[in-house]
């Protein structure tokens, strides 16, 4: 490698989950899963979640951007893009419906196959997520979701089925998406989204929240061994929302407020990536009576499922000030809706505090804490396109919060030795909000014609930033 220069083997590429972007929710066998039950939503009207699908609600998931029947178009413009790989997930419901079956569904399995034989065809490596919120919606129902044990032996024989079923045609792996997110208890839509449960429901929902997450780390740990045992070359990865949290001022308060904030980032990584509970978290628990219930082996097993790096998501910085005028110290811990305005940076119309910088701070501190492989696979700026009489799309915001990252992501590497894997930016097309439910909350360099009203023919077609990252992952990154 150039000493100003990327990896020749550097994945370039782009990301997007199953759910928000298949459709095809009710075909091929497919079950329901718990994003299948999530309402429309709009920045400031949170999505709802039924119990079921319900007659009369709009679903965004159902239809997606109907990638299911459309993946060869995509491929090709991805290909053309020049990607070196693709991220996206498997859906859990697809293979087995309802999670608890004994056999997998085949016309689920042959999709996937059909998918990452397509990927290949243009020498993109697929990048793939075993959960990416795509729980089947039976496990919430039958079992109460990962707060019940059971579930770990659902998930394990899931992930053997696949790992064996393309252990030829897919190298890399993750196990859980943004496993962290359900640490903001407090709102229902991340704890359910993330493991099919409704921490407020319980009369302890934090100690929940803790058991849920035991649970979904001994099955994370499970499946690592298990695929490192049906193929040696996998490369197995954890995956974080990383949001690094800084000290609004120099005050010692708000420092060692921005450091406990800082641990619950840590904790997921820490039991992941090293295999062992760490400290501040034991005594976090005996401070507040917390009981959570672990079996004779598992200490073992997370020992001997360390995952092989670590694949996370950055969007925004935050801050914390232990003074803020109505901050609750427990919300800014979770990290949601605590932080303070930063005025050094910009934010989105959404409210995502945009800083570059950030990105390079969060893989200098998270590779020196663990000293294992990084990998950016969501990176993005949700924004409303507007659409020219001509078809043109001009996102020029896009290209400029894409360029100042990765302009950031190369001095981690270059400058400071980070040992990153790849980059794929969120969303390389456009798809339906996770967080909003919204179509016109766009990310894509390709654009899907199709709106919040309902309308829209699903026509791709690119904007000016698709052929800004084509150059990126051509010149390797020296042209921005």
């Amino acid at each position: 490698m150039s000493a100003e220069q990327l990896p020749k083997d550097f994945l370039w590429g782009g990301a997007v989950a199953a759910h928000q972007v298949e459709g095809g929710w009710d075909q091929g066998g497919k079950g329901v899963s718990i994003c299948d039950v999530l309402s429309g939503g709009a920045h400031g009207v949170d999505r709802v979640i039924t119990d079921g699908v319900q007659p009369g609600v709009s679903y965004p998931n159902h239809q997606a951007v109907e990638f299911y029947s459309h993946y060869k178009q995509d491929i090709a413009l991805f290909a053309e893009m020049g990607f070196k790989c693709f991220r996206t997930s498997i859906a859990w419901t697809r293979i087995f419906p309802n999670g608890d079956e004994l056999e997998p569904n085949e016309v689920g399995l042959q999709f996937y196959d059909d998918l990452f034989d397509e990927l290949l065809k243009y020498n993109i490596e697929p990048v793939i997520t075993l959960s990416h919120f795509e729980m089947p919606h039976h496990l919430v129902k039958q079992y109460g979701g990962w707060l019940n044990r059971k579930v770990v032996d659902f998930f394990v024989r899931y992930s053997e089925v696949v790992m064996k079923r393309y252990q030829s045609k897919v190298k890399y792996w993750m196990t859980f998406n943004e496993i962290n997110n359900q640490r903001n208890w407090q709102y229902p839509l991340f704890g359910y989204c993330c493991s099919g449960v409704i921490f407020t429901d319980h009369d302890k929902p934090e100690q929940a929240m803790y058991q849920t997450l035991h649970h979904q780390f001994v099955a994370s740990a499970k499946v690592v061994k298990l695929g490192h045992e049906i193929n040696p070359n996998f490369k197995i990865g954890c995956m974080l929302a990383l949001v690094p949290i800084y000290p609004w001022s120099c005050h010692p308060d708000d420092v060692m407020f921005a450091q406990e904030a800082m641990r619950q980032r840590h904790l997921f990584g820490d039991v992941q990536l090293r295999g062992y509970y760490p400290s501040y978290i034991l005594k976090e628990w005996a401070r507040k009576g917390y009981q959570i219930d672990m079996q004779p082996e598992d200490e073992r097993t997370l020992r001997e499922g360390c995952t092989d790096y670590l694949g996370f998501s950055y969007y925004m910085s935050s801050a914390v000030q232990l003074a803020a005028k109505g901050q609750k110290k427990e919300d800014a811990i979770t990290g949601f809706d605590g932080g303070v305005k930063n005025p050094h940076v910009k934010a989105s119309e959404w409210g995502w505090q945009i800083d570059p910088v950030g990105l390079r701070y969060t893989l200098n501190s998270f590779y020196e804490r663990y000293q294992k492989p990084m990998f950016i696979v969501e990176n993005g700026f949700g924004a409303v396109d507007k659409v020219e009489t001509d078809g043109s799309i001009s996102d020029d915001y896009r290209i400029e919060y894409l360029k100042a990252h990765i302009d950031q992501m190369k001095k981690a590497v270059v400058e400071d030795g980070v040992e990153l894997m790849g980059y794929t930016p969120w969303g390389c097309i456009d798809c339906v909000s996770f967080t909003t439910g919204q179509y016109n909350k766009r990310y894509g360099f390709i654009h899907v014609d199709k709106h919040d009203d309902g309308t829209g023919t699903f026509k791709r077609s690119k904007k000016k930033s698709f052929d800004w990252y084509k150059k990126v992952i051509a010149s390797n990154g020296t042209e921005l």
